[in-house]
Parts: C-alpha cells; structure tokens; sequence
C-alpha cells in the first residue's frame, strides 16, 4: 500500500535530513550531485530535440508530444540515482523546514548550491553537444533556435506563469514518487513529472538552461543559415535580460519554479497532513534520515 500522507510528509522530511547532511558536511559531493543531475535533465532536453526537428511544422502537439515522451526518464535516472534536481529539492526543503529539520538560511543555500551544479552540468553537457555534427545540420540548428525564439519571446508574466505550472506540475509527480512503494509505481509518477510540463510548454529553469544555451552557442551556424536560406529579418538570441535574453527567462522561471514547488505541493502537503498523526509516526520512529 502506498503511504498515506501523514507518512509520505516525514518521509520527506527524512529525505530533507539527508540531503541537507550533504549540503552541511559535504558541500562539494552536493554540488557534484547537482552538476550531474543538471546533465541528465539536458539528456532528455538533447532527445526532444533529436525526435521533434520537423514534425512541428505538420503537428505542433504531435511534437509536443514525443518531446516529452523522450524528455519524461530524464527524472527517473536522477530520482533513482539519487542526484539533485533543485526544483526537487524546493519541495523537499520547505517540508523539513516546517518539520524543524533546516531553517531558512539552510533552505535558500541548498537551493542556491543545487542551482550551481545543475547550471554547470546542463551548461557543460549543452556546449558539448554544440561541438558535435548531427545537431549542427539544419533540422535540429533551426528547431533548436525556434525552441529559443519561442521560450524567449515570452513576457515575464508569460514565462513566471508556465513556471509556476510547471513545478506543480513536475513535483507534484515527484512527491508521489516518495509516497509510492513498488518500483514500477515510483518509475511510472517520475516520468510522468517531466512529460507532462515538456508536452504542456512550460518553462523549467534547468531544462530551459539546456534547451536555450544550446541555439546561443549555435548562433553564428545558424545565422549562416539563415543567410543562405534568405530567412527574412532574423532574430537574434542573447544571454542578456530583455526580450529574447536567456538571463530574462531564467530569472521568471526561477521565480515561478519556487512558488509552483513550493505553495501549490510542499505547502499543500504539509497541510494537509494530520499533525497529530504526524506526531506518532515520529514517536516510533528511530531513522531520521532516508535517500529518495
């Protein structure tokens, strides 16, 4: 049977004590871990990629579609692995901070630790793939830059809102992975988190990492493209704030990625768990810490 919610709360509570020992003691494992985990988000990111170039101009939901089925084991390998995905970790956080297990500042330091490691791992693995021929040619260097124009174009309430969905989203699937028990249970809701916010456009900030650094760094290939082509006044990416600036979107994202993970699951959870039933599981209880 799976965990009821009173259980599923402390064991992410649990889970909070033990990544929160690593951000403590282990600082570099931690960032280690987010560096990995931010590679195997753009893992999925490279295959939606690789199976969309094309279909959207004969049937956007049909690509929309593939994007996320190939995009949804992306959090099964970091879940099972044991990685860190940070927008995991805002949910996670804000249940052990009402459980009196970090506080605050320890919050906002793991969010921040986490967020480096999965900027550094998306990043480094995106310009890798910027180096290679396959995605260069011009199917995937036009559907990478339309991916771009179109995440960048978005207004800031545009981008905060989908970020907002997303997480609700992404980690509502992740918290049930914690509820569940049976392996192909925890599979099923892990991938269901990440096909659902890539099939429903929204905006993940360390998914949106990957998919908008890889057309800035396939700019000037593009561009000549382009030119060849005879594409019509070309827009052109940047890494700035502003319309079309990478910086723009990730600070919404950001923004909307805490308050969906936060107020819309970690907080809802919370809630609605029963506090004296909460109170007994912890009277029998002998292991405070617990890997995902």
């Amino acid at each position: 049977m799976p965990a009821s919610i009173d259980d599923l709360v402390v064991r992410v509570a649990d889970i909070c004590e033990y990544k929160w020992d690593m951000v403590r003691n282990r600082p570099l494992a931690y960032l280690l871990t987010g560096f990995a985990g931010g590679a195997m988000v753009v893992f999925g990111a490279t295959l939606a990629l690789s199976v969309s170039a094309g279909v959207g101009d004969i049937a956007p939901g049909l690509s929309n579609l593939l994007m996320g089925l190939v995009f949804m084991f992306s959090l099964v390998i970091i879940m099972v692995s044991g990685m860190t995905l940070v927008t995991a970790d805002m949910y996670i956080g804000i249940v052990g901070i009402f459980h009196r297990r970090i506080g605050w500042g320890w919050f906002l330091w793991g969010v921040v630790l986490g967020y480096i490691g999965n900027f550094l791992g998306s990043m480094f693995f995106m310009w890798l793939i910027s180096l290679s021929g396959p995605y260069n040619l011009a199917p995937w260097l036009l559907k990478s830059h339309a991916i771009g124009v179109a995440k960048l174009g978005q207004t800031a309430t545009q981008t905060f809102v989908m970020g907002i969905v997303c997480t609700w989203m992404l980690q509502t699937a992740a918290i049930l992975y914690v509820k569940a028990n049976e392996d192909i249970s925890k599979i099923a809701m892990a991938a269901y988190g990440p096909m659902a916010f890539v099939a429903g456009m929204t905006e993940h900030c360390i998914a949106n990492i990957g998919f908008l650094a890889l057309p800035l760094f396939q700019q000037d290939t593009w561009l000549a493209l382009a030119t060849q082509t005879g594409i019509d006044a070309p827009i052109l990416l940047h890494w700035g704030f502003g319309q079309y600036g990478w910086a723009h979107n990730q600070l919404y994202t950001v923004l909307g990625n805490l308050v969906g993970g936060i107020l819309f699951v970690g907080l809802v959870f919370q809630l609605v768990s029963n506090p004296k039933r909460v109170a007994e599981i912890y009277k029998s209880k002998t292991n405070f810490m617990l890997k995902i």
